[in-house]
């Protein structure tokens, strides 16, 4: 009855009943007919009264605004909805504050931030300053985070930065992964990075150059040392070849020579440690390539030292010549 007397006090809801009443009298008895058409005059006179049509109104407005209690019932769509805004509501204001902190620090660090990292309990006073939530909904929206797997730009960092962090109690300090930065700091960061690149770019190719002109010099240093290393050759043939010359017109003692008298013969002693290397190169190559000379081991003076012998024929090294 008293949904019934509501939806009639207001003039809409009036509305429809008449015409239904008026739609299904035509085929009800006519014993229902005066009872209808005695409520006519009612339905005509609060459709047309305005304190009727206010207290309809009123009566609306305060079963909409009826408050629901949350805290408790919480499986209500409505309730859902609330804790979603809410849950939302924290974690945009959380993100914005980590976001800014982290691109104060990065811009000269006005503030004297130890690190981008801002502990829990202070990200938490300021939330609950701006939000007006309780610690529960900030360890909520904390735990959201950490449950869901999409990247909402907030870091939950523990003692080691390394390791995971899959439990609240481990949370020791949160950090934005993407820092918020005023246009002049972006541009500044931004011609620093180009400049950097810039100077990185040209130190390589420097480094570039400098090797390059480190290895041509190499190679030239090697040609030069082959090609000293290759007269050294002509001249120790045309040594040990004089002296076998000479030992057979009995101008020698003997027709063998020392190596380290034909080094002593050919190289000043000032340019001994110079041409060190190209006196053993030549010496390598005459061992290996040479057969015209053959290296013996001979007892001279009392002391055994290495000796050249020429072994070609007179006649013939007297024509080559």
């Amino acid at each position: 009855m008293a949904v019934s007397l509501f939806g009639c006090l207001c003039p809409g809801a009036c509305k429809v009943k008449a015409l239904a009443s008026m739609a299904s009298l035509r085929w009800a008895s006519q014993v229902w007919l005066p009872r209808v058409l005695s409520r006519i005059p009612i339905f005509v006179f609060l459709f047309l009264n305005p304190h009727f049509n206010f207290l309809c109104v009123s009566l609306l407005a305060s079963v909409k605004l009826l408050p629901v209690d949350c805290e408790r019932e919480t499986t209500g769509e409505f309730c859902q909805a609330q804790q979603k805004a809410a849950l939302l509501e924290q974690l945009h204001e959380l993100y914005n504050f980590l976001a800014i902190q982290a691109g104060n620090f990065e811009c000269g660090n006005p503030e004297k931030l130890k690190s981008k990292c801002i502990p829990v309990s202070e990200a938490q006073e300021h939330v609950q300053n701006v939000t007006g939530s309780s610690r529960a909904k900030f360890e909520a929206a904390l735990a959201w985070i950490l449950s869901s797997n999409k990247d909402v730009g907030i870091w939950l960092k523990g003692d080691d930065p390394s390791e995971l962090v899959t439990t609240l109690d481990k949370v020791v300090c949160l950090e934005s992964t993407r820092p918020r930065m005023g246009v002049g700091c972006r541009l500044s960061r931004a011609l620093l990075t180009a400049v950097t690149h810039v100077l990185i770019f040209f130190w390589g190719l420097a480094f570039l150059w400098g090797l390059l002109i480190l290895l041509k010099y190499r190679w030239r240093k090697l040609e030069e040392e082959e090609q000293a290393m290759y007269e050294m050759v002509k001249k120790i043939i045309d040594v040990v070849q004089d002296h076998y010359v000479d030992w057979e017109q009995d101008m020698e003692r003997y027709p063998y020579v020392g190596i380290l008298h034909v080094r002593d013969t050919l190289i000043p002693p000032q340019s001994r440690r110079r041409l060190k290397r190209v006196w053993d190169r030549a010496v390598e190559f005459l061992a290996s390539n040479e057969s015209r000379i053959q290296t013996e081991s001979h007892r001279v003076a009392g002391e055994d030292m290495l000796v050249w012998r020429w072994t070609k024929p007179s006649s013939f090294s007297d024509s080559e010549r």
